[in-house]
């Protein structure tokens, strides 16, 4: 899942873009290099950012949107937590809703099924403005784990086709390095909930402070995470390096398929 940022405030500048345009560059490059799907952002998650209004994030994202479902037959994705946006742009041929809070607001699930579109449900704590205040966990993996079982209840008690819901973990949601670490190395855990797994972990801060390194030069973390994540069940990885990405996880998956063959 390539990564298109259309916030100013994005974490990582290098992958922001500003004009329709631009868009449909990046979007033809990335599935060039392989991506399956595309995420849209017109509002920043990044630990601190300040929330746009729903006019301010429709304005931004509905010029977007509606030529990538037009140009481009593999599905869209809008990484957004407003029923209203998502109402939107589901009416411009959107796929899937990214859901950051995990289905908080009731409106939005059954918005999701009108649509027969699909879910990511993440897991996040309070908003992005004030994710990293809380960040203790008494079972980080148990909790998680517990939240996105809640959301795959309300995703199907409101109609959303069972093999349409996603979820995320959502790492640098509110946690700590190591809470990161910990959802890694027990991401197989998360299978238990019979639901793809979508992983997005690509140049966040974690990979800076382990590695003290900026965000323009976290590639090799990222892939590091990218390939633990598939040998560990990931089935999407959200990223803003695709083709990078692509040809590491190949690696990783012939290795598996050995694996799996003995």
């Amino acid at each position: 899942m390539g990564i298109i940022n259309l916030s100013p405030d994005s974490f990582y500048p290098d992958s922001r873009v500003s004009s329709v345009h631009a868009v449909l560059k990046v979007a033809e490059s990335m599935i060039e290099e392989g991506a399956d799907y595309l995420d849209v952002g017109a509002e920043s998650s990044r630990p601190g950012a300040k929330p746009i209004s729903e006019e301010e994030e429709l304005a931004i994202i509905l010029p977007v949107v509606l030529p990538l479902c037009q140009n481009f037959s593999i599905p869209v994705s809008v990484d957004t937590y407003k029923p209203g946006v998502a109402q939107k742009v589901l009416e411009a041929g959107v796929s899937i809703i990214n859901d950051i809070t995990g289905l908080r607001y009731p409106e939005m699930a059954p918005i999701i099924a009108e649509y027969d579109a699909g879910v990511v449900i993440m897991h996040m704590r309070g908003s992005p403005e004030n994710m990293q205040e809380d960040l203790q966990y008494d079972d980080c993996v148990g909790e998680i784990k517990q939240f996105l079982e809640q959301g795959i209840q309300t995703a199907e008690s409101a109609g959303i086709a069972s093999d349409r819901i996603w979820v995320d973990p959502g790492i640098g949601f509110g946690k700590t390095v190591k809470n990161n670490l910990e959802i890694l190395a027990h991401l197989d855990s998360f299978t238990l909930l019979q639901k793809p797994i979508l992983l997005g972990a690509s140049r966040k801060s974690f990979i800076g402070k382990i590695l003290d390194l900026p965000v323009a030069e976290r590639l090799e973390g990222s892939l590091a995470t990218a390939v633990i994540g598939i040998m560990k069940g990931a089935r999407i990885l959200r990223v803003h390096d695709v083709q990078e990405t692509c040809r590491a996880i190949k690696i990783a998956s012939e290795i598996l398929k050995v694996q799996n063959e003995k």
